[in-house]
């Protein structure tokens, strides 16, 4: 007969007692349960016991137990082995809720701390002693602010001092870190009492538990100090070599990082950066003499030659009118270059980097502002108005004046492998903006296009997280507008599924039908004709010719005519040239009518688009010379040309073409399958059956 599903067979033992078999009912009290099995083992007061796991995490399951009492008696035993045989058998237990409240119930980390406050035994004891009391701590049930001051003030003896346990310092950090995140008057404490240089002597220990707990309580001190004191205590650790010591122990250890370090960075990065948003949100003061000074340096930067020459003995309307002028050269949207400057953010933050970059690139610096002033005015790429966008985008993309998040991990390993990393990634991400500038042929009615490609530039390079500056400022160049644009589509061609392999197989045994379809539409396109016109050696463009290819494909018949006629039939066309007497076809520089040109920008532009057929005249080669009227008609002839020729079409127009059919023929055959996932691999073929006695025998007529 089936047991009910609330019964189930479980091993119950117990030191120095034989072990029992029970079939537990579930839907019975546990206190009638615990009577059970003690009476089975002759033993009363069945409430003062415990069922407890043997596997796992040995939780208790009862609220209510013995052992507890037994453990905490251990810890207060004059024995220094029956306290630590105590703590070692209450550490794993710690970490269970139930059993935990029981413990705290009984004073259990008041008996604890006294061990802790005593420090008798700096070994072992100590150690489980911090353990033991950290994760009872941790459920949450005492509040880290009821500890006492001369409790923590011994922690921080541990802290400082040299000759203990060596598991006995991390433990003691943690400590200390829980209570400076959840006490502020006990922070200042341990703020006061544990010096900067001590916990950097421990962050230089090769001791990866020790280096991730001291930079634990490193940042939760950070946290807990105010805006300037912060920025001293940051000042400090930067000037004995935290950074560095960071980036060459930390990041580039042979060992790999564990999460907790990698928190710690990302929190260090955050505050560090944080120091900068006092000045994203502080607008410039027009009144401010020191700011109007650091603008004319920035002016004068750029057009020290031009403008302290020029402007040498005019009248102040005139300096005026020529600091004006300069300023908008500069790419101020305004000629008093105060207004652009108070919006915030940026802020004060927008003048620190164009004067970080003026005074430590100066070249590059002159090279952007007079390479733009030179461009015809819709063309040029405005530095001051660039600058203040990208400032803008840089706080953005590195949560500059964000709250730090709890969980996140994401640092830049090159943040610490540079000084003044922010500037630094400014000189960087400015130089970006001029180049993406000139690559997308940019106007000023195109900035927000520009400054959208510039801002996933530099997404995506710090999202590879480079390790330095350098490493940065390569991928960031190497990332081009084109390759901007051939991420997009991939990741588009993704998301849609198109990548998909068998979306690939489709595509590839669609191409066949869908070129042929290509080749018709050129090979009628050449049957209508083209209105030519001859280039004659005086560059004179007043004849025209017509060429169009015969219905049945096997003939061009060309001829002149005149401007503004209708065109003419194939039967008034004088000239004819026989497919099959073509040879090849040649483009470009290659065509003879062009060779012999020079390379001025006039002879370039009919390089583009001249193409020539070669073709057997007697015994000698001659050649058909054309000049396209266009880009279209110069793709579609080429490739109709190619097709008559039997060689592949292989234009920018045929790619686009076939592009463009492959996609709406995939998605018309996959409309039916719209939201349906498309699995990577085919599903398996099932077996075949044993047998096929199930298949219809045509041979047996019907009754």
């Amino acid at each position: 007969m089936t047991p009910p599903r609330n019964v189930v067979k479980i091993a119950i033992q117990m030191r120095d007692a034989i072990p029992q078999l029970i079939q537990l009912d579930q839907a019975k009290p546990l206190a009638t349960v615990l009577k059970e099995v003690c009476d089975a083992w002759s033993l009363t007061h069945s409430e003062r016991y415990a069922l407890q796991f043997a596997d796992g995490h040995r939780r208790y399951i009862t609220e209510n137990d013995l052992e507890a009492e037994q453990l905490l008696g251990g810890l207060q035993s004059d024995s220094r082995e029956g306290r630590r045989e105590a703590l070692r058998y209450l550490v794993p237990l710690a970490s269970d809720m139930t059993f935990a409240r029981e413990v705290i119930s009984r004073n259990g980390l008041q008996r604890l701390g006294t061990i802790i406050e005593d420090g008798d035994d700096l070994g072992e004891v100590l150690a489980l002693s911090l353990r033991a009391f950290l994760e009872l701590m941790e459920h949450g049930v005492v509040s880290w602010e009821t500890l006492s001051i001369p409790f923590v003030r011994k922690v921080v003896c541990y802290v400082n001092m040299n000759l203990m346990d060596a598991s006995v310092p991390p433990l003691a950090l943690g400590l200390l870190e829980s209570v400076t995140l959840s006490s502020p008057a006990l922070g200042q404490l341990v703020k006061s009492e544990v010096p900067l240089d001590r916990l950097l002597v421990h962050l230089q220990v090769m001791n990866q538990q020790l280096q991730t707990k001291a930079m634990a309580l490193l940042t939760a001190l950070l946290q807990g100090a105010s805006p300037v004191e912060r920025k001293h205590m940051l000042d400090y650790l930067w000037q004995r070599n935290l950074r560095q010591f960071i980036y060459k122990n930390i990041i580039h250890s042979a060992a790999p990082m564990g999460d907790e370090m990698a928190h710690h960075l990302y929190v260090l990065q955050a505050l560090t950066l944080g120091l900068l948003e006092p000045r994203m949100r502080t607008p410039l003061d027009p009144y401010s003499q020191e700011q109007r000074e650091q603008l004319q340096v920035l002016r004068q930067a750029a057009f020290e030659v031009e403008g302290e020459s020029s402007g040498t003995g005019l009248s102040a309307d005139r300096r005026r009118s020529l600091c004006a002028r300069e300023f908008r050269k500069l790419g101020f949207s305004n000629s008093n270059p105060a207004q652009d400057l108070e919006r915030v953010p940026p802020g004060l933050l927008a003048l620190d980097n164009m004067l970080y970059f003026s005074r430590n690139a100066p070249s590059a610096y002159s090279r952007f502002v007079l390479e733009n002033s030179s461009r015809e005015d819709k063309h040029e790429c405005p530095f001051a108005r660039g600058s203040i966008q990208l400032t803008v985008l840089l706080c953005e993309l590195l949560h500059v004046g964000e709250p730090c998040s709890e969980t996140a991990q994401d640092f830049s390993p090159m943040f610490f492998g540079q000084d003044q990393s922010f500037h630094e990634l400014f000189c960087v991400g400015i130089q970006l903006l001029n180049k993406t500038w000139k690559e997308m042929r940019a106007t000023q009615e195109d900035f927000d296009k520009v400054m959208q490609v510039v801002r996933e530039q530099l997404a995506r390079t710090l999202a590879l997280k480079p390790t330095s500056l350098e490493l940065f400022r390569t991928k960031v160049n190497a990332l081009t507008y084109g390759e901007v644009l051939r991420l997009r589509q991939t990741e588009r061609l993704h998301q849609e599924g198109t990548l998909a392999p068998p979306i690939l197989e489709l595509r590839e045994k669609l191409k066949p039908e869908l070129m042929g379809l290509i080749r018709q539409q050129r090979l009628l396109r050449l049957c209508e004709g083209t209105l030519f016109r001859k280039i004659s050696s005086r560059r004179r463009q007043d004849k025209l010719w017509f060429c169009c290819l015969s219905p049945n494909h096997k003939l061009l018949q060309y001829g002149d005519m005149e401007e503004g006629a209708s065109p003419p039939t194939l039967e008034s066309l004088p000239e004819q040239l026989p497919v099959a007497d073509m040879r090849a076809l040649l483009t470009g520089k290659d065509c003879p009518h062009v060779r012999e040109k020079g390379s001025g920008k006039q002879n370039k532009d009919l390089y583009e688009l001249a193409f020539s057929i070669s073709y057997d005249r007697g015994e000698e080669e001659a050649y058909l010379n054309f000049i396209a009227p266009s880009k279209r008609e110069f793709y579609l002839w080429t490739d109709g040309l190619s097709a008559l020729l039997g060689s592949p079409m292989s234009s920018e127009q045929t790619r686009l073409d076939l592009e463009q059919l492959l996609t709406m023929e995939t998605k018309l055959r996959l409309l039916e399958l719209e939201n349906v996932p498309i699995p990577e691999q085919p599903p398996p073929v099932p077996p075949p059956p044993t047998n096929f006695n199930f298949c219809y025998d045509c041979s047996i007529a019907e009754p």
